[in-house]
């Protein structure tokens, strides 16, 4: 039976599945990608490359898809979304089987597999807006904020699942593309039931989609979506956000740093066969996401701490986990260093967006979200890839720079760079 906003349990759980899947596929193959490319013997750093196009393509076109939710209807747009995930998923996971089985060679297969990355960034990109705009059409005041938060925790909870459940579908003779093939199966379920259950757009209320952040491992997040629609004129380089704007940018790449090399170490560190270091990876990238999900919704909501303390504290723990794991040569201390950093990124990442936010007026609060959006997804466009370059050159540079880059930002929040916590 529907509910007086227009939305039922059924359709509800219907839009959270399609967040969930897309989200926990997404950090699935994150979590398997380091082991790909060592069996593959394809060099580190372009391993990393493959994952950021993605991001750098789901960053240019999901404001399109945005926009076109109103146009093309949102049903259609969440059935194109789940399009370009089941297509990547099966391109990814059937080239990557043939490599395994030795029937193309590794650089076809990395050539192939980045243009099914490709095609989740250019249309996996179409289903957040279109969920979320579903849902502001037949919702009104808090209860369109509560479903809201419920949808965004779909992606927190996807970067839990996905890297968990990845190593259970490890199996022969797909082996390492026996996840991705699973995936889109599963996709392809959560497809038919939109289709067949989902019933066409007959919104309350005119609502234009909303962008969601590139969804990653370690960085889950409700502050990531925002209203594309323009109000204020506010500028980049208005001393109100600009400041923030900084902040995000450095701690952003510090945490897409880390996150582009923690598989590589693993396998490296605990001297692991590539093909069977799945699991640990899993666990350690399972501490990190269950740390920022504490962070974000256990412990900030308690503490009340203003957004430049957030930041001076999370880039405080962030250093502090960086520089554990980075010394770590144990399961044990690499999973308790990551867990430990990505609780400081879980303070930093709400730190930053809630200071820009309350640094400008109500009516340019859509547009500060969306140089947020920007602010996040930039991060994963070099850092990952800049990351596994160093780890190349040495196994603890790495490390010891986004220590040095989140002592420096935390100590230039607390003595030099002072950004306003006052609301515009």
């Amino acid at each position: 039976m529907a509910t007086a906003s227009g939305l039922s349990k059924e359709r509800f759980s219907l839009l959270f599945g399609v967040m969930l899947v897309a989200a926990s596929g997404n950090t699935a193959l994150q979590s398997l990608m380091p082991s790909i490319g060592r069996v593959l013997g394809i060099p580190d750093v372009w391993v990393a490359v493959a994952f950021s196009l993605s991001a750098v393509i789901w960053v240019l076109t999901a404001p399109h898809w945005a926009r076109r939710a109103d146009q093309r209807g949102r049903r259609a747009l969440m059935r194109l979304g789940l399009y370009g995930f089941v297509g990547s998923m099966l391109v990814c996971g059937g080239v990557l089987a043939a490599g395994l089985a030795g029937a193309l060679a590794p650089t076809a297969v990395f050539v192939i597999f980045i243009f099914g990355r490709t095609i989740y960034g250019a249309w996996g990109s179409a289903s957040p807006p279109a969920v979320q705009a579903y849902i502001a059409a037949r919702t009104d005041g808090s209860e369109r904020t509560r479903y809201l938060a419920s949808i965004a925790s779909s992606f927190g909870l996807g970067t839990i699942i996905g890297p968990a459940i990845a190593p259970l579908f490890i199996f022969a003779p797909l082996r390492l593309s026996g996840p991705l093939i699973v995936f889109a199966l599963i996709g392809l379920i959560v497809l038919a039931a939109i289709v067949l259950r989902l019933p066409d757009d007959t919104p309350r209320n005119p609502a234009r989609g909303r962008i969601a952040d590139f969804p990653a491992v370690g960085a889950p997040s409700a502050d990531g979506v925002r209203d594309d629609r323009e109000t204020a004129p506010l500028r980049w380089r208005d001393p109100r956000v600009l400041p923030w704007h900084l902040i995000g940018v450095v701690g952003g790449h510090g945490h897409a740093a880390l996150l582009g090399v923690i598989g590589f170490l693993v396998i490296d560190r605990l001297r692991l066969d590539p093909a069977d270091a799945q699991h640990s990876i899993a666990i350690v990238l399972m501490g990190g996401a269950a740390a920022t999900l504490l962070a974000q919704w256990g412990l900030i909501p308690r503490l009340d701490l203003t957004p430049r303390q957030l930041v001076m504290w999370g880039a405080t723990l962030a250093a502090a986990g960086a520089w554990v794991t980075g010394f770590s040569a144990t399961m044990y201390g690499i999973t308790i260093g990551f867990a430990l950093a990505s609780l400081g990124f879980g303070f930093f990442r709400p730190g930053f967006t809630s200071g820009a936010s309350l640094a400008v007026s109500p009516a340019e609060q859509n547009t500060v979200a969306g140089m947020v959006t920007s602010v996040n997804g930039v991060a994963y466009i070099a850092a990952p890839a800049a990351g596994v370059a160093l780890y190349g050159e040495g196994r603890l540079l790495p490390f010891l720079t986004i220590t040095a880059l989140m002592v420096l930002l935390a100590l230039g929040v607390a003595f030099r760079f002072n950004p306003s916590d006052r609301a515009g």
